[in-house]
């Protein structure tokens, strides 16, 4: 599914890189990672709407138990279907402000029809004008964005607090980050509030970015148990930075109980998903035998891993340097076997 390009907000918050990887873990220095070491993912901009498969942020597109036949053909990626749909109904009722923001999502993503970013914009400005959170979310993302229309960062942000007003999780995420950019303490005590709204409805990079707030002590009282809440919140809702920030808190003890064991499965399967920084953490915990039994040919595996996505780490290259040349080879095997798996 295409996505919107994503606007830089998120760096403000620290999005893109755990808060505590720099201190994981202080009690060995085989596993104290450099703080330059993690490369930054793309922040997370447009989140889940209605229309979105699996989407489970808030109530279906029609309500009073009626059959939704356009948003279930979508759900199934029959969008051809779900297209055909959408105009009947909308031919059949001009006030049908949920079909609209599906015609929308169809242009907007190419799915059914060519890609438009313009007959997208039109119908979510239809949509918002009957009162749908989803469509004025978009068309706030779209108008900070220039994708569809001018580019207008105030209008997109008048967009985003009047779908946020409508209780809409995603508008309430992306203005949280608007609001931590700016830097001022009033506007984070606010982004808080706006991230645990969007947190309560299930948002995982909300729950992440909120459970940063706590951390950190920043919009909020600083309270590391709360932030491994929310941490643990969006790992099971499938945010690799939160099940990374967990498996941290973990490792730590901070804020929760401290468990080696445990924090090596939440870094492990965070690796296996492909997330670097894990991999790192999974190698040097491998290597040294903590949260899983040595194994320097597991060490070696992820670790190549992890510097193929441009994370390198001496002191494991260093740690490993006595392996044979047969092991070597079985390690960049296992490494380009995962890979190729993911």
């Amino acid at each position: 599914m295409r996505r919107l390009p994503a606007l830089v907000l998120a760096a403000a918050l620290g999005l893109g890189r755990p808060a505590l990887a720099a201190q994981t873990p202080p009690a060995s220095p085989a596993l104290t990672p450099k703080a330059t070491e993690e490369p930054k993912k793309p922040p997370m901009r447009e989140l889940p709407t209605p229309y979105t498969p699996n989407y489970t942020g808030g109530a279906q597109p029609r309500g009073g138990g009626q059959p939704d036949f356009a948003y279930g053909a979508y759900q199934k990626g029959q969008y051809v279907t779900a297209f055909r749909e959408a105009t009947k109904r909308i031919e059949a009722d001009r006030k049908d402000a949920a079909a609209m923001t599906l015609l929308a999502e169809l242009y907007n993503q190419g799915l059914g029809v060519r890609q438009d970013p313009v007959k997208a914009a039109e119908w979510y400005r239809l949509a918002a004008a009957l009162n749908d959170s989803a469509a004025m979310s978009s068309l706030g993302l779209m108008s900070m964005d220039g994708r569809g229309v001018q580019k207008d960062p105030k209008a997109g942000r008048r967009w985003l607090e009047s779908a946020a007003e409508k209780g809409s999780p995603t508008a309430a995420y992306n203005l949280a980050l608007i609001l931590i950019g700016t830097g001022k303490p009033e506007d984070e005590a606010r982004a808080a509030i706006l991230l645990r709204k969007a947190a309560e409805n299930e948002i995982g990079p909300a729950q992440h970015a909120l459970g940063v707030l706590f951390l950190q002590g920043r919009g909020v009282q600083k309270d590391p148990s709360q932030a491994a809440e929310w941490f643990r919140r969006a790992a099971d809702n499938g945010d690799l930075a939160g099940e990374v920030e967990f498996a941290i808190l973990l490792f730590n003890g901070n804020g929760v109980p401290k468990d080696e064991a445990r924090a090596a499965r939440y870094f492990l399967h965070a690796a296996q998903r492909g997330n670097a920084i894990a991999q790192n953490r999974v190698a040097r915990l491998y290597a040294v035998g903590r949260g899983l039994q040595k194994n320097l040919l597991e060490a070696a595996t992820w670790n190549l891993m992890a510097a193929q996505q441009g994370l390198s780490d001496g002191w494991l290259d260093q740690t490993l340097s006595g392996l044979t040349n047969d092991e070597r080879k079985r390690a960049e095997a296992q490494a380009t076997a995962r890979n190729e798996a993911r």
